[in-house]
Formats: structure tokens, sequence, C-alpha cells
């Protein structure tokens, strides 16, 4: 089979498959789904669990067989890198689309009728150099991880949406796919489980690692929700580890809900250097313009939806994620993201609420518009914010929320420079009634344009509750006073922050 072949579109007799073992030989190695388990969610990840701590390895291939027809329906080749690790150098002729990305559809492709790499919108096709897999109908395709090692803890990653309600799969992996320092490997020849009878029905689904719930990852739950629905959807995540990509599109009037921040955690190693934009198309600059697929989680042309009591990660440094939202009235309460560069890009109408974020320079990125209120910001040392809003629409506005970096060093409160030519003249961020940690005198580093808002009011010392002496504050910002009682108590209102809307929770 030509290694480049990820998506398999055709039927190979069981007696035809290439495998490098005959029998399983290590008897001490725990399979779930067990060998012959019954009623397991078609998004599985399959897990073995080692007496000892396996190496992966650089060859040999994962197979997964449909049992009654011994057709082949995924392989995974472990010749083919997982994605880059070193940057790419873009050329003058990359730049952001010169038409609105089209994100309209009348269905969702998936690995099962196309092949990863399709282009779309102005991009040219994602090479087949790497491992690839669509996420989310995302043709482009995300480079991902096929096997993921912990301790002695191996996950394998089938190409998501390949395997159907109602069959019945065995899994075949190659002896040279793990190595051990003691133990004999010969590889596997059976792993037998069946998949649950049919999909769930109705308006609520549940999400368990554990396989007790109607989906065992977030993107099955999310891939389950209709695009551009007016009903109500709600996805309720058991706690758990759930180490996945995430990435949905179109979703609308959805409710999000984990077991709590320090209990469900969906997290991913991915940043841009790994998943980066093509080589001719700039990403999320301004509206319209293509996906980026470097965060950990991303809601991407999404509407009216809600997200709860979860922690959202990216496990790489770098130009790194925890969360991007790209879309209007979305809603984060007791979420806790964690990102490298940046934690979350917010694109759209974002309004957050008691959450946790901890990430580098540039903690909040995008756009905006976001309302956050209550929410704790910890970084290393750079920026807080970097927001690049457009005339008629607000910035970052932060309400009660408090800014401290975790290793002591002197941050500032944002910046808004001129980037490679381009200004931000209606840049905004303020402050209502805020507290600080080792932040600079001068509050904000850089505000490209004069005519740029950043303003505070009431910022106060994290420990000792007293007003910051803000007599050496950037030129170009303002300090308000109770004589501009008006101003802040449009900033304090939700509603005038995010054009008209007032959120709700459940």
């Amino acid at each position: 089979m030509n290694s480049h072949e990820l998506l398999i579109c055709f039927a190979l007799p069981l007696w035809m498959a290439v495998s490098a073992c005959e029998e399983q030989t290590v008897s001490n190695v725990k399979m779930m789904p067990q060998d012959g388990a019954v009623d397991v969610c078609p998004d599985t990840h399959l897990m073995l669990t080692f007496a000892e701590s396996p190496t992966l390895g650089d060859s040999g291939m994962i197979r997964i067989f449909d049992a009654e027809s011994g057709m082949l329906v995924d392989s995974l080749d472990l010749s083919i890198p997982a994605g880059p690790t070193k940057p790419r150098t873009y050329g003058p002729d990359c730049d952001y689309t010169k038409i609105p990305y089209d994100y309209a559809r009348t269905w969702v492709p998936t690995n099962r009728d196309t092949r990863p790499g399709t282009p779309s919108g102005t991009a040219e096709p994602t090479p087949p150099d790497y491992q690839l897999t669509i996420i989310g109908g995302f043709t482009d395709a995300f480079h991902f991880y096929p096997v993921i090692v912990h301790d002695t803890v191996a996950t394998i990653y089938p190409h998501n949406n390949m395997l159907e309600y109602g069959h019945t799969y065995n899994v075949q992996i190659d002896a040279s796919v793990f190595r051990f320092d003691s133990l004999e490997f010969k590889g596997i020849s059976r792993w037998k489980f069946s998949t649950k009878k049919a999909a769930p029905t109705g308006n609520r689904v549940t999400v368990d690692a554990s396989g007790k719930g109607d989906f065992c990852t977030v993107q099955g739950a999310l891939d389950y929700v209709p695009d551009s629905t007016s009903e109500d959807y709600y996805i309720d995540i058991a706690a758990g580890d759930y180490e996945e990509l995430v990435y949905a599109r179109n979703k609308t009037h959805l409710h999000i809900k984990g077991a709590g921040m320090t209990t469900t955690r969906v997290h991913y190693a991915n940043c841009e250097v790994f998943n980066p934009h093509p080589m001719t198309v700039k990403t999320n600059e301004w509206p319209g313009t293509f996906p980026s697929r470097r965060a950990a989680f991303m809601l991407d042309n999404c509407h009216d939806v809600t997200l709860e009591d979860v922690a959202v990660a990216t496990d790489m440094r770098g130009q790194a994620e925890g969360i991007l939202l790209n879309g209007e009235r979305i809603a984060l309460r007791r979420v806790h993201i964690i990102g490298s560069g940046d934690a979350i890009q917010a694109n759209g109408t974002i309004y957050m609420e008691e959450c946790e974020l901890d990430g580098g320079g540039d903690t909040f990125l995008g756009r905006g518009s976001v309302f956050a209120y209550r929410c704790n910001l910890r970084n290393d040392g750079g920026p807080f914010t970097w927001v690049r809003n457009t005339q008629g629409n607000h910035g970052d506005i932060f309400v009660e929320c408090t800014f401290s970096t975790n290793n002591g060093r002197l941050v500032d409160l944002g910046r808004c420079p001129d980037n490679n030519g381009k200004g931000y003249p209606f840049a905004e961020q303020v402050l209502i009634n805020c507290k600080v940690a080792q932040t600079i005198p001068e509050g904000w580093s850089a505000i490209g344009r004069k005519t740029a808002c950043f303003m505070e009011y009431n910022t106060c010392d994290i420990n000792t509750g007293k007003p910051v002496d803000t007599s050496k504050r950037h030129r170009w910002s303002r300090q308000l006073t109770k004589k501009d009682a008006k101003i802040i108590e449009n900033y304090s209102t939700p509603a005038f922050v995010l054009k008209g809307w007032t959120p709700t929770f459940d």
C-alpha cells in the first residue's frame, strides 16, 4: 500500500492483509475496548496497557478490518511522521484570502468519503508528507499523532469517522509498532469488538472516556450535532481526561457542559508549527479568512454556544492557543484555558465568567469583542492582550478580573503595536474594578495609534487592595474617575459590549 494512502476507499480481502504477526504474544496486555467487547462507541480510541513502558516505533502498520466482510476499513502507517517540528518560512505571496471563506455546506465530508488534504477556499492542497485526518468536516485536514504513549499506556487514534454503528471490527498491529526493553512483542493479530447497534437519538448526548456514554470523545459528540440547527442541543461531558484535537464548524444553539474545571480536561499537543496555515493563505486576521488549525479546541463559525465546567489546554509550546473561538454569542463559564504563546484567540462576541486563564504573551489574542467578568488571568511575563478589533466593534473588556504572573516578572496589561505596517486605530481594552500584580508602571507597553481606546477604572493591587499608582501610565491610555460614571456603567454591561446580547446559562 502506498504510504500516503491514509484514506481507505477500497476493499481488501482479509487473506491479502500483510501482517508482521500471526499471534498475540504479549499475554499481560490490557485492551480497551476489551477483546470481544460489544456496544462500543464508533468514535472510540484504542488503548493498550502494557506491563512496561513501550517505545513507539517508526515503522509498521495498524490495520482495522471489518470482521464479517474482511474488508480493510482503516490503517495507520507509523513510517509517516505525525507532523512538522520546525517553523516554515512564508514568502511574500502568503496573504489573507481576497474572497470570504465559504462555510456553506450541504453535507459534512469525512475521512470515509474525502481524501484528507483536499483544499478548501483559496488554499492549495495540504501535502501528504505527514499524518492527515479530517476533523469536523475540515477537508484541508489536520496533522495528528496516530499513537500517543504515556507511561505504560499506548492510545491509538484511528482516522475520524471511519468506524460505523452495527459492525464488528478486528484490529491488527505489526510487531514493529512498539518496542520494549524486556517484553517480547510480536504484534497483535486478533483484537475484536463490536460497535453500538445505532446512533443515539434526541438532542442531549453524553460523552464518557470510559465508554459508558453515547460517545467516547468530545469530537464524536460534536459531529453528532447537525450544522446550523435552530434546535437546542446539549452535550454533557463526564469527568475524565480527553486527549484529542477538537474542531467544530457551523454549530449553533449548542450547550456543552463538563463535570468541573478540575475533573473534565480536554487537551492536545497542537501549535502553529505542528498544524500551520497554508503556504499561500494567512489565517484569522480578518473575518472570513482561512480557519486556523493551531489550537487544541476550536469553535469555528459557530453561534449561540455555551461551554461550562471544563478545562481546555494545549500540551505544546509555541503559538498554541488552548481555545480558539470564531463566531457570535459564545459564552464560557468556569472554563480553565491553558495555552502557550496565547491562551485564547477570540473573534466575534464572546462572554466569559469565572474563567481561569494561563498563557504566555498575548494571553488574549484576536479581534474581540470579549466581555470577561470575574476571570483570573495569569501568564509568564508577556502582555495580557493584543486586541485588533475594527471600527464599530468593541475590543476586550475586563470587569472585576485579576491579572498576575506566575513567575514574578513584570508584565504589561496589553499591547497594540503596528504590525508589519498594519495599524489598529480602533483597538480597545478597558479594565473596570480589576486587580493586578507585577504590572509595569506604564500599564500598556505599546499603543500604536492615538485613536485607540485603552481605559481603566479603579485598578487595585491584588495583594493590598489599594489603588495602583497610575501616574506613569502610557500617554495614550485614559484613567477614568467617578465623573465618568456613564462610561463605567456602559462598559460594565455585557449588552453594551456584545452588540445588545445578554448571555444566559441553563
